[in-house]
């Protein structure tokens, strides 16, 4: 581990730190720590900053209960900025917005940018806001019988392709198992955090489980 006595603050005292999602890796926001917030925030778990407007520390969620539990701090090769990976309680912005970067300005036409989260909520607004010939807005009106029927279909072509050993096939088709679950995922009102926070439980008795083998 890098001690923090290494890195380098400006002459304020002051070294960026970028924090990040650690569930949809998106930015939060771009906040300041000097070294007294980031022990602070080493010794709690949590993000403390210093505030440059009102010239003090502050734990972030302290008066608005959005704290931010901290998975990693980690420097960059120059050692002055930070990235704080968190897993949070709320929004991070104080707008309400769960991100401060949320006002967008260019985008490629050519290029988009996929994420999971993205299609989870274009999936939710189909069932929010049903539309007229959309096969996603077509599964949810059918409801969870249909979408169950689908689940197995899809769980049984990834297994038709996996077993004929064709490689791009059974990408293809885990693609499809993946959408058709995830659109389950919404009837139920499940989310990805949801899962992400039992894989990481199912990662820790892992672990453990390995320790004790080992011991």
């Amino acid at each position: 581990m890098l001690d923090i006595n290494t890195l380098k603050f400006d002459e304020k005292g002051l070294i960026p730190a970028v924090v990040v999602d650690a569930v949809t890796k998106e930015v939060l926001t771009l906040a300041y720590m000097n070294k007294e917030s980031l022990q602070i925030s080493m010794e709690k778990g949590l993000t403390c900053f210093w505030s440059r407007s009102r010239q003090e520390l502050w734990l972030k969620g302290e008066t608005s209960g959005n704290y931010q539990h901290i998975v990693s701090i980690t420097a960059d090769c120059d050692g002055d900025a930070l990235t704080v990976l968190v897993e949070k309680d709320g929004p991070a912005c104080h707008k309400g917005e769960e991100s401060c970067f949320h006002n967008p300005i260019w985008e490629s036409e050519e290029r988009h940018a996929f994420s999971l989260e993205g299609l989870m909520e274009m999936l939710k607004g189909r069932k929010t806001n049903p539309k007229e010939g959309s096969y996603t807005t077509y599964l949810f009106e059918k409801g969870l019988d249909k979408i169950l029927k689908k689940v197995g279909e899809e769980c049984t072509e990834v297994i038709i392709g996996a077993k004929s050993e064709d490689k791009a096939e059974t990408v293809y088709e885990i693609a499809d198992l993946c959408y058709h679950v995830m659109v389950l995922m919404v009837e139920m009102g499940i989310s990805l955090e949801d899962i992400h926070k039992e894989l990481a439980s199912r990662h820790v008795i892992d672990k453990k489980v390995k320790q004790e083998k080992m011991v």
